[in-house]
């Protein structure tokens, strides 16, 4: 029962800091990923598709994203799906091939981003701690119904406590590594 709830306790704070990470991949650094184009949906046929269903993605080099759809009459929605989207990127089209070159990033904006992976990071921090109060509220329940001893309610909430202290050492270090990667010119 006790275990059930840290490891309960301890996916959910592991699935917190893996959507922190899915969340800072969509953040552009200045440098080409194919992640950054990821959530785009395009229009295909009457319905939203990702646009790795109608296309392939490519880092060409470090500044530049190919997009290549495998349908040629895809060449148009493809583009609209980029200029709609928030990343503020201007497709250039030769043929059937898509182009986006990722501009370099400014000081100020590196600096704006920074920001930006601080709170997505405190967030996270916030979601592990609310996490960690589902836990210790369970094993009080617990100790309230008389389930369990007053020894190892305490003890089990040590132990959430540590894992909590693990998951944001994480949080820490994936924020740490996102701003390095930010910071490189």
């Amino acid at each position: 029962m006790l275990n059930e709830i840290k490891k309960d306790a301890q996916a959910r704070m592991g699935k917190s800091i893996d959507a922190l990470r899915h969340t800072l991949i969509k953040l552009r650094t200045g440098r080409a990923s194919a992640a950054i184009v990821d959530h785009l949906k395009v229009n295909y046929y009457g319905s939203e598709v990702p646009l790795s269903q109608v296309a392939s993605v490519a880092v060409t080099d470090a500044r530049s994203i190919t997009i290549t759809p495998w349908e040629k009459q895809m060449v148009g929605p493809v583009e609209k799906a980029i200029l709609a989207s928030d990343l503020g990127l201007t497709p250039n089209t030769a043929g059937t091939v898509i182009r986006l070159n990722i501009p370099a990033l400014t000081e100020e904006r590196r600096r704006d981003l920074s920001k930006v992976v601080h709170s997505e990071g405190e967030d996270a921090k916030v979601a592990i701690r609310n996490i960690r109060r589902d836990g210790n509220h369970q094993v009080k329940e617990l100790l309230k119904d008389k389930q369990i001893t007053e020894d190892e309610a305490s003890r089990t909430e040590a132990e959430i406590q540590k894992i909590t202290d693990g998951a944001i050492r994480d949080v820490d270090e994936v924020v740490r590594a996102k701003e390095a990667e930010l910071m490189a010119v």
